[in-house]
């Protein structure tokens, strides 16, 4: 993509801040729009309501467009006491650490921000930019309530990395590698080859592994559940308890940027997801494109297929949201260091073993 720009526009500079910037404004920006109206309208179905009807029409399209308008012109509320530096670096990070890790998710086979070969691990590695970040906001805020929200969400996060990391080191041993590209070509050839129905192998290690990976999705997904503070792990800004959590004394664009972040997250983590066990941007049935040997078409319809993944994980963490009831924090860490890090270790080595012998 950025080749293809510089071709077009003649400068490097330039073709490097277009590419930098395409998936914010053509990606993250509606897709949080749209994920907010789609968030309410699932809320209003599972709870028998009409949800967002006014604006917009009859579907109200156009109600999270003027929540962010509203948002906008918010005055720009900083405590007396708050340590104004850090309190507004703080909702700048959360959002950096977030939209930085775009860069190594492959959108499609002709569109990657960064095809660099440790692109599960610059992930990992930069989102945890996101915790200090939401520590910083919630100690500058000088409010005992966003202290107690960013202390849990840094626990939470830090706990929950464990299984996350220990489910891919497992893909790094059935995929041998850590880019996440790669992985996705390897998914290619219909949907038994994705890595959740045992990837590229085949005979008896492809029918041992596929248990494994479900455990290995499974887990994953239920820590990538706790890193974006989404039900029933959301006690970092538990409404009931917290007020807002972390982002209680944030008014205005500050909080816009809380709320981007956290949209964004949904996005990035189900996209991970996806491009480790569901085939990437592949097709589950073929490419039109090649069919018809229209190569160009090909590239768009692995673009679809990709947001149809990432958005349809999204849907099940909306889904969550509404169905199952927020966690105590002796409940939450439960989860995680007696059931998920111990059940990640075995699978860990269960598929180590298969894959060796």
């Amino acid at each position: 993509m950025y080749n293809l720009l510089n071709n077009l526009i003649g400068n490097d500079y330039l073709a490097a801040v277009v590419a930098a910037l395409l998936p914010l404004f053509v990606f993250i920006l509606p897709y949080a729009l749209m994920a907010v109206l789609a968030e309410r309208k699932v809320s209003a179905f599972m709870q028998d309501r009409l949800g967002p009807n006014r604006l917009g029409g009859k579907y109200g399209l156009l109600q999270t467009v003027a929540d962010i308008l509203k948002l906008f012109q918010k005055e720009d509320i900083v405590a007396s006491e708050a340590d104004k530096k850090l309190f507004n670096i703080a909702p700048v990070l959360v959002f950096t650490g977030t939209y930085a890790a775009f860069a190594a998710i492959p959108f499609s086979g002709a569109y990657i921000g960064s095809d660099i070969d440790l692109g599960l691990f610059y992930i990992v590695a930069i989102s945890s930019l996101v915790v200090a970040g939401i520590l910083m906001g919630g100690w500058a805020s000088n409010n005992k309530y966003s202290l107690i929200g960013a202390m849990r969400s840094a626990a939470q996060i830090v706990s929950y990395e464990i299984p996350t990391a220990l489910v891919i080191l497992a893909m790094v041993m059935v995929t041998g590698s850590l880019n996440l590209r790669e992985i996705s070509e390897m998914q290619t050839a219909y949907i038994w080859n994705w890595n959740i129905f045992g990837g590229a192998f085949s005979g008896i290690e492809k029918f041992l592994l596929i248990p494994f990976m479900l455990i290995s999705f499974v887990i994953i997904y239920i820590s990538t559940l706790a890193e974006v503070n989404r039900v029933p792990f959301d006690i970092p800004e538990a409404e009931s308890e917290l007020v807002s959590g972390f982002h209680t004394e944030y008014s205005g664009m500050k909080f816009a940027m809380f709320f981007l972040s956290e949209y964004a997250n949904m996005f990035a983590v189900s996209a991970v997801v996806t491009s480790l066990f569901f085939g990437g941007y592949q097709s589950p049935f073929g490419y039109l494109g090649n069919t018809l040997g229209i190569s160009w078409l090909v590239p768009l319809e692995q673009l679809f297929w990709f947001a149809a993944k990432g958005l349809f994980f999204v849907f099940v963490q909306m889904w969550l949201r509404w169905t199952l009831p927020r966690l105590r924090v002796d409940q939450l860490m439960t989860v995680c260091w007696k059931y998920l890090i111990p059940y990640a270790f075995v699978n860990l080595i269960i598929v180590g073993l298969i894959t060796l012998l």
